[in-house]
């Protein structure tokens, strides 16, 4: 189906990730739309300027350049948009890799996906189960709430309210053997870079903590699991 299942990357600084997720793209047969959000004051801008010439023929790949939100706020603003178009949305950072499988791992997220409002995620081969860093979504969800995480956060904490709306609305699945690799310094798949010095702050962390805890214990929680809750029961 077109306009099916769409991956959002929100991307600054690592020009070098969009070759990669291309290859990782055709390594696994994958046919999601997959959209680079990037921002216009990147210092690497020119070089993904470059990448968006280069595969401009490629009709799965598009670009979007625009000001600097962080990483929930331009995950949000390119969801949001998306939701009225595409049937499923994903997340996957700049630093996630898909890898090869019998069924290729976008088929398997519309699988799952395929029977009403709900969450799949995969093995990241860091946190596993434990946490969703990468993740795939009913577009109605998005729709629903008004975004695909709670706007207070910046860059840390979306995978923990991604796993309490699956689990509160108890429509989530995890596929251990959906690999979707996290390319992350603590797996000590790749080196220390500004972006990660910056979101593993002590204040980044500490700012992002007391945002996911407020949520979660203050009622935000409860009402979009209202919400939720809701769109599940129209469905069946």
């Amino acid at each position: 189906m077109a306009d099916d299942l769409l991956v959002i990357i929100p991307t600054r600084g690592r020009p070098q990730a969009v070759p990669a997720l291309v290859d990782a793209w055709n390594d696994t047969g994958a046919t999601a739309d997959l959209l680079f959000a990037v921002d216009t004051d990147d210092p690497e801008l020119a070089a993904y300027k470059a990448h968006a010439a280069e595969l401009k023929g490629d009709g799965r790949i598009r670009f979007t350049f625009g000001k600097r939100r962080r990483l929930c706020g331009t995950l949000n603003q390119q969801a949001i948009k998306a939701a009225k178009q595409y049937r499923f949305l994903a997340f996957m950072g700049d630093d996630h890799r898909p890898r090869p499988a019998a069924m290729p791992w976008d088929a398997r997220i519309r699988e799952c996906l395929s029977g009403g409002p709900g969450i799949v995620y995969g093995n990241d081969l860091l946190m596993g189960e434990r946490m969703p860093t990468a993740v795939a979504m009913t577009a109605d969800i998005v729709t629903a709430l008004g975004y695909m995480a709670p706007p207070q956060l910046v860059h840390l904490c979306l995978d923990l309210c991604w796993l309490d709306w699956g689990k509160g609305m108890q429509r989530i699945t995890y596929l251990d053997d959906m690999v979707i690799e996290h390319m992350h310094p603590a797996a000590g798949k790749a080196t220390e870079d500004a972006g990660y010095v910056e979101v593993n702050s002590e204040q980044q962390v500490s700012a992002d903590s007391a945002a996911y805890y407020d949520y979660r214990d203050n009622g935000g929680l409860a009402a979009d699991l209202a919400k939720l809750r809701k769109l599940v029961e129209e469905e069946s």
